[in-house]
């Protein structure tokens, strides 16, 4: 419990101190926000503050830093020093700054602000492989969520069908309509299921695994996990940490605030925020997988139809969203079943609801566009939805291939990471203010893409040793690209 209670206080810490350093370093004023500047009653409305925290919350986070922090703390202990670190050092700095960067930038997206700081040629790259991850997010949150439901009532392709439309209804109305109403709602059940799992791990105070006991890959050994704690740990743990994905999203919030200042509670906030409900869950899978909890929180009959069987590890029996189902029934009772419910299926729904909006307004800046009329929106919201139904219906018809594509998701939201946090570093580098903040992490996460695009099984399948010299040099390459690169001028 010490680690959890450690880990705790440092990320509210981090968020007191450092969150203070990166606004100082980025230096908000009381400009016209482009809420102000450019209200069109669509996309750019001034929101209520906590409104906006809560949709930037839940938006950022959706299941990722719960199913992503249970299989990040399979490697062990070493989880938490990454969520801690990764998270005030990388992700709350990266959304922080990119965040801050779109609302000084007219409220613009992510691949608009690389072309301004990295060139045109990323810009281009980046437009292309933000739609694709964009519409590979959205067409995944349809049929997952679908298969819950179906579950519980009513068919599959009913539920299908209705979630899309949701999207559809997402992606086309002003932001106040639903996300600035639903979203919230969804965002405090969350916080209260995340309070709730507090609460009983501070009363139960279960033996758990601590940092000072290794940091080593606990889940080679103990749980038959074949991967190499880096870069794997790295890419697992992306929401809970350091995740491209939230440059996707913050520009939607950045377009609905009145101040620059309320910079540093909405996107360093959030994102601290997510890094407890990380903490939160990968405590609880250290419990579920080395302090033998599931024993303690898994019907009789559960246990002996483990025992019963010899194909599948613990690992693979009990998946994440199968854990996060066992530990809400048992220590939440009804009530965290619904939580739990709400969980798994309302939040992937509204974070593939999100990603559909942010694909349309990022093809609005690249054809220049405007969004205030609905004829315009639904020109180009069409050619997403089309490939949005066209990913859905391969992945009915194949459902493990969509598993094998979607391994790349995960990996791609952290080569955004990279880029984005190259970008704040292009931008602080030009203004003449402390780049180290954002070069460090743009380093750091530069070599754990490049280590696992070499040593992935799913991508290339190099040796380790390989894979770790060639990533070193692509780093450093990066490096020196940046040394010696063009400044260009400045922005702002």
């Amino acid at each position: 419990m010490f680690s959890f209670l450690l880990s705790l206080i440092a990320l509210m810490v981090g968020y007191m101190v450092y969150g203070r350093i990166a606004e100082r370093v980025f230096g908000p004023d009381d400009r016209p926000t482009p809420a102000v500047r450019k209200a069109d009653g669509i996309d750019y409305i001034v929101l209520p503050g906590w409104r906006i925290f809560m949709i930037q919350f839940l938006n950022i986070a959706g299941t990722g830093p719960i199913f992503g922090a249970i299989m990040g703390a399979w490697f062990g202990p070493s989880a938490y020093l990454w969520i801690v670190l990764g998270c005030v050092f990388g992700g709350a700095v990266h959304d922080y700054m990119s965040g801050m960067l779109s609302l000084r930038n007219g409220g613009c997206g992510l691949p608009e602000l690389t072309g301004r700081y990295l060139g045109r040629g990323a810009r281009q790259a980046l437009v292309i492989f933000t739609m694709l991850m964009m519409m590979l997010v959205g067409a995944f949150f349809v049929y997952c969520p679908a298969i819950i439901l179906s579950g519980i009532w009513g068919d599959r392709m009913m539920w299908v069908l209705i979630i899309f439309l949701y999207y559809v209804a997402t992606a086309m109305l002003p932001i106040d309509k639903i996300v600035g109403r639903i979203y919230p709602l969804f965002a405090i059940s969350m916080l209260f299921m995340l309070v709730a799992l507090g609460i009983v791990l501070l009363v139960r105070q279960p033996a758990l695994p601590e940092v000072w006991d290794g940091l080593g890959n606990w889940g080679w050994e103990r749980l038959g996990l074949r991967q190499h704690l880096f870069p794997a740990l790295f890419v697992t743990i992306a929401c809970g940490a350091v995740s491209g994905f939230h440059a996707t999203q913050s520009p939607m919030m950045a377009r609905c605030m009145k101040s620059e200042r309320q910079g540093r509670a909405i996107f360093y906030g959030a994102m601290i925020t997510e890094g407890v409900v990380a903490l939160v869950w990968a405590t609880i899978s250290n419990y579920f997988f080395f302090s033998d909890g599931w024993r303690a929180v898994c019907a009789p009959e559960v246990i002996a139809a483990f025992e019963g069987q010899t194909a599948r590890s613990l690992i693979q029996y009990f998946d994440a969203p199968t854990v996060v189902n066992i530990i809400c029934g048992s220590w939440l009772g009804t009530f965290g079943s619904v939580l739990a419910l709400l969980g798994i299926v309302a939040a992937p729904i509204t974070t593939g609801g999100s990603s559909f909006r942010a694909a349309r307004l990022i093809l609005a800046e690249t054809f220049g566009w405007s969004q205030t009329s609905v004829r315009s929106r639904l020109l180009l919201s069409l050619p997403v939805f089309a490939v949005g139904i066209a990913l859905l219906a391969w992945q009915i018809g194949n459902p493990s291939g969509f598993g094998t594509v979607w391994q790349y998701v995960a990996w791609g939201t952290q080569v955004m990471a990279a880029v984005t946090l190259w970008m704040c570093t292009v931008y602080l580098r030009q203004e003449r203010k402390f780049y180290w903040m954002t070069l460090l992490p743009a380093l750091f996460m530069t070599m754990v893409v490049a280590d696992f695009f070499f040593v992935s099984p799913t991508i290339l399948g190099m040796d380790y040793r390989l894979s770790l010299a060639l990533s070193a040099i692509v780093t450093l390459a990066a490096l020196l690209c940046f040394a010696f690169g063009r400044p260009g001028r400045r922005r702002g």
